[in-house]
């Protein structure tokens, strides 16, 4: 989600109670834990009043709690990119992406100086991926369209220059973003950051080896065509995220959404797929690893 959109983040109410703890642990594999705490500064604030470290560290306690033990914090713009990477350097919980938001490269938030960042924050040995960078013909118009191309392929061109994933963020814009792709080369390990397509482009998209991280909006009532599109996915091919503090998944729609609450989607995965839950996390597990590389250790596993 871009800063830009981080105002209307969904905040009615109080936040939803934890679910029951999984069986066995499995990852958050998109969070923008600086919303989840508090807004993030207004442009041209710099790196001042992002939140305060024991609150970020009481949310990340709290998803370990109940089976998240792993998130990836991802950024959305030179400040929160910066941050995120923080945040990873310094909590063993934590990997990191960075990137500029197509929304934001619709609002000309892009130059070759914010480019020279985000590769510099990639060459961190906790920064995993390049995300979410991508197409979005929802909240930009017509005019910002070339913009959010010429950055996405950037985006590409640094994740594979420094052999690390790429994050894709896809609204409504399924075949522009695949004939990127298709001209520049995908990375070796690509996301589409809270699928949103159908069962046909699921399909087209498991052909070329992409992975599918499915957020809150797989329980939604609405949403048959995503269901249908991760009962078709490969269970190797699957990752389950927040994309906190947005898409709450049911039975809190509409609530402030928190890595804690990533159990409900993954219960909701497990059922629509027949698969025993510890069995899903397990799987869940191994691919984040080998999409983002091990927690543990500074050296990405990509086996």
């Amino acid at each position: 989600m871009s800063r830009s959109a981080s105002s209307r983040a969904n905040r009615r109410g109080e936040p939803p109670p934890s679910p029951e703890p999984l069986p066995s642990p499995a990852v958050d594999s998109h969070t923008h834990l600086d919303i989840v705490v508090g807004e993030r500064p207004a442009h041209g604030a710099g790196d001042e009043g992002w939140p305060p470290a024991n609150e970020v560290d009481a949310e990340i306690a709290a998803a370990a709690a109940v089976g998240i033990p792993r998130l990836v914090q991802v950024g959305v713009d030179v400040p929160s990119s910066r941050w995120s990477a923080d945040l990873a350097a310094r909590h063993p919980a934590v990997l990191a992406a960075v990137a500029i938001h197509p929304n934001e490269a619709g609002e000309g938030r892009v130059d070759d100086e914010a480019l020279a960042e985000i590769d510099r924050l990639a060459a961190l040995p906790r920064v995993r991926a390049i995300g979410e960078t991508g197409l979005d013909r929802f909240r930009t118009g017509p005019e910002g369209w070339a913009a959010q191309e010429e950055s996405f392929r950037a985006h590409i061109r640094i994740a594979k220059d420094h052999g690390i994933a790429l994050v894709i963020h896809d609204r409504d814009a399924h075949e522009e973003i695949l004939q990127v792709l298709e001209d520049e080369g995908a990375p070796e390990r690509t996301v589409f950051h809270c699928f949103s397509g159908d069962a046909d482009f699921a399909r087209r998209c498991v052909e070329r080896g992409y992975v599918l991280s499915f957020a809150g909006t797989l329980t939604f009532g609405n949403a048959g065509y995503l269901r249908e599109a991760a009962a078709l996915t490969p269970v190797g091919q699957l990752l389950v995220e927040t994309d906190a503090p947005f898409l709450t998944p049911m039975p809190y729609r509409g609530r402030p959404n928190t890595s804690r609450l990533v159990p409900y989607t993954v219960r909701a995965l497990a059922e629509l797929k027949d698969i025993d839950l510890a069995e899903l996390c397990h799987a869940l597990t191994t691919t984040a690893q080998r999409v983002f590389g091990t927690w543990e250790d500074d050296a990405p596993e990509v086996s």
